[in-house]
């Protein structure tokens, strides 16, 4: 499957959504970036940018599942390029537009749906994702209120109040880490063991960080698990 996380605006959680939500859940697909402004941290010298269009969707046979997650520095330069290579956005399975309940992202993510519609793409592959929702007490009609309005005109997404990503404590502690959520699971130090073991304070500190980091990613992953199958529903 190949997924391109798509939006106009800046600050919507796609890095986030690439690595957390989608990449786990689809074979640990290959993660590719396309960014020239603000890049990634850590994965600069890998980084593509909208340019090199024609570069992308030549290399990605080489990948059973890819992930690409588009900066918004390079969005609109994608979208022209793929009408461009015309009929080439049939290559991508989906595009993933996370929003987040912010008035200008919001005008945005609606200005990005119109822009993938109008190059071709049907409304069943662009899946929105409500991204950074405080709680499940959060009325997603009304914190999103022109997104359902302009979905019930216009049908030109798939919507779905199941594909959520709340806020989560998970979130500060991976970014102190450096990690995902798929590495903090794949961890299987004994930390209860390490922290009785330790010699220092610092020492048990640093592991008691750690041993809650997983006690998160336990709890996030399963949340997570919920909004990417209503995602792809």
């Amino acid at each position: 499957m190949y997924v391109a996380v798509d939006n106009f605006s800046g600050n919507t959680g796609k890095s986030t959504i690439s690595d957390n939500l989608l990449a786990p859940r689809m074979n640990n697909a290959h993660l590719i970036r396309i960014e020239t402004i603000n890049a990634h941290e850590g994965d600069s010298e890998e980084n593509l940018t909208g340019k090199q269009y024609g570069d992308i969707v030549d290399g990605i046979v080489l990948f059973d599942d890819a992930v690409v997650d588009i900066g918004s520095s390079n969005v609109e330069v994608f979208h022209r390029l793929m009408q461009q290579y015309k009929g080439s956005h049939q290559i991508w399975d989906y595009f993933v537009v996370p929003v987040v309940p912010s008035d200008k992202q919001i005008k945005d993510t609606i200005s990005t749906i119109e822009s993938l519609s109008a190059a071709g793409v049907p409304a069943d592959k662009i899946r929105l994702v409500f991204n950074k929702v405080e709680s499940a007490d959060v009325d997603l009609e009304k914190a999103f209120g022109p997104i359902f309005a302009y979905h019930k005109a216009e049908k030109k997404f798939t919507l779905n109040k199941q594909a959520v990503v709340y806020e989560h404590e998970f979130f500060s502690r991976a970014r102190d880490q450096g990690m995902t959520i798929q590495q903090i699971l794949d961890d299987d130090a004994d930390y209860n063991a390490l922290i009785k073991s330790a010699e220092t304070p610092e020492e048990k500190l640093s592991y008691a960080r750690k041993r809650a980091a997983k006690w998160l990613a336990r709890d996030l992953n399963e949340q997570l698990d919920i909004a990417f199958k209503a995602l792809f529903e």
